[in-house]
C-alpha cells in the first residue's frame, strides 16, 4: 500500500497547471470566523508557486463561514435559505481578502462562481472552459466556489472536494491538491493508536481495507474523508494525480515532497462534460431499461430509444439528468433526457419510426442522445459541503 517512500513525487514537480482546494476548517479560527493569517499563509505559498510560472486555480470554501459573523449568527446555519444569505454576504468579503493578499505579491484574482448547469449543459461548459483558459492566459488566479446564493438542494455539487476534482478536469490540470486540517489518509481513525498514514494509493486495491470515516475539527466545514477520497477517485480516474495534505504542509505538498497521501492516476482524461454529468448532477428521475437497451447503451454506446424503456419514474423536464437503470434497478448510466416525464409513458416500447409516422417528425428523436450520456462505473457518495 505505502511501500518504500520515494524521495519526491515526479508528477507533482512536473505539474504546470495545478488546482488547489482548501476547506473552511483550514481557513477559520476555533470560533468559526475567517482567520486572515491563515489566508495570508496560504496565499504566500500559492504566490511563490505562481511566481515560478506554475498556473494556479484555487477552489476555496469559506463563503458561508465568512458570512456568519457579519450576520450575527452564532454557528453555521442549517437551513438552505440562511446558508444562501450567509454565502451572499461572505463571498464578497472572502474574495476581497484573497484580492488583497494576492495583490501584495503582484497577482490579480478573479471570482468564478459555478453551478451544475454551467458545466453540464452543452452550451455552457464550453464557456466555462474558455473563461478559465483566458484568465490563466492573462496571468490571473481564478478563485472558484459553488454559487451558493442560487444553488438549490436539487442542483448543487454537494461538496467542494468534488467540485475541485471536476474543475481539475475542466481546466486540464496536471495536479489536484486537496488541503485539509488532517495530514492525509489513514487506514483507520487517526485519533486511535496504531493507525498509519497511507503515503501512496495506486488504485482501489490500496483502499480495500481502509476504514474511511468523517474527520474534521469543527462544525464550520461539514465535508469529511469520504468526500476527499471520492474526489480523488474522480480526478485519478480522469488521469489527474492528487495529493491530500494538511494545509500547513501546502508548500511541501506543492514542491513534490513526500507529505500527505499521493493518489496516482488510474485512468485517462474523459470528455469533460460527461465527467461532470456523471459526478456533479442529481438525477430527477429514473428510466428502467430492458436487457437489450442496457447492452446497447453500455456496450455499443448507443443512444437510448423509447423501444428499450420499460418504466418511467420521477418528475423531470426536457434537459434534466435522469438515471438509466437495468431491469434489476441498478444504475448503469446518467443522461440528459429529451422528453418530459409526462410525455414518455405513451412512447415506451415503440420504435421512433412508428412514433414519427403517428405523431410527427419531432417524435423521431432519441430519449437520451449518446452525446448526452455518461456511463456510471464508479462508487458515488453523498457528501456534505466542506
Amino acid at each position: 500500500m505505502s511501500g518504500r517512500k520515494p524521495e519526491s513525487r515526479g508528477d507533482v514537480t512536473r505539474a504546470q497547471r495545478v488546482v488547489v482546494k482548501v476547506g473552511s476548517s483550514s481557513l477559520t479560527t476555533s470560533r468559526g470566523a475567517i482567520d486572515p493569517h491563515r489566508i495570508d499563509a496560504l496565499v504566500e505559498v500559492l504566490a511563490d508557486r505562481r511566481a515560478t510560472g506554475i498556473e494556479i486555480v484555487l477552489v476555496s470554501s469559506g463563503a458561508i463561514a465568512t458570512g456568519i459573523a457579519p450576520l450575527g449568527l452564532r454557528s453555521r446555519p442549517r437551513d438552505l435559505a440562511t446558508q444562501q444569505a450567509a454565502a451572499s454576504v461572505g463571498q464578497g468579503l472572502l474574495v476581497a481578502r484573497y484580492t488583497e493578499a494576492f495583490g501584495r505579491h503582484g497577482f490579480r484574482v478573479a471570482q468564478v462562481l459555478l453551478t451544475v448547469d454551467d458545466v453540464t449543459r452543452r452550451s455552457h461548459y464550453r464557456n466555462a472552459y474558455r473563461t478559465f483558459a483566458r484568465l490563466l492566459e492573462l496571468g490571473v488566479v481564478p478563485i472558484v466556489n459553488e454559487n451558493d446564493s442560487v444553488a438549490t438542494e436539487e442542483i448543487r455539487f454537494g461538496d467542494n472536494d468534488r467540485l475541485a476534482a471536476l474543475v481539475a478536469h475542466l481546466v486540464h490540470a496536471d495536479l489536484l491538491v486537496l488541503l485539509s486540517d488532517i495530514d492525509g489518509l489513514y487506514d483507520g481513525d487517526p485519533r486511535r493508536p496504531g493507525t498509519q498514514l497511507i503515503s501512496e494509493v495506486r488504485g482501489e486495491e490500496d483502499l480495500r481495507d481502509v476504514v474511511i470515516g468523517k474527520a474534521g475539527r469543527s462544525g464550520i466545514g461539514t465535508g469529511g474523508m469520504v468526500t476527499k477520497v471520492e474526489a480523488a477517485r474522480i480526478a485519478t480516474a480522469a488521469g489527474v494525480p492528487v495529493v491530500l495534505a494538511q494545509a500547513s504542509d501546502a508548500a511541501a505538498a506543492l514542491a513534490g515532497q513526500v507529505v500527505g497521501t499521493h493518489f496516482h492516476p488510474t485512468g485517462r482524461r474523459r470528455p469533460t462534460r460527461l465527467l461532470w454529468l456523471a459526478h456533479a448532477t442529481t438525477p430527477r428521475g429514473r428510466l428502467r431499461l430492458d436487457a437489450g437497451a442496457v447492452r446497447a447503451v453500455c456496450e455499443r454506446r448507443a443512444s437510448l430509444l423509447p423501444a428499450g424503456i420499460l418504466e418511467v419514474d420521477g418528475d423531470f423536464a426536457v434537459g434534466d439528468p435522469v438515471d438509466l437503470v437495468d431491469p434489476e434497478g441498478r444504475t448503469v448510466a446518467r443522461g440528459l433526457v429529451n422528453f418530459d416525464a409526462q410525455e414518455l409513458p405513451g412512447l415506451l416500447g415503440r420504435s421512433t419510426r412508428e412514433l414519427a409516422r403517428e405523431l410527427g417528425p419531432a417524435y423521431e428523436r432519441e430519449v437520451v442522445h449518446r452525446d448526452d450520456l455518461a456511463l456510471v462505473t464508479q462508487r458515488r457518495h453523498d457528501g456534505a459541503r466542506d
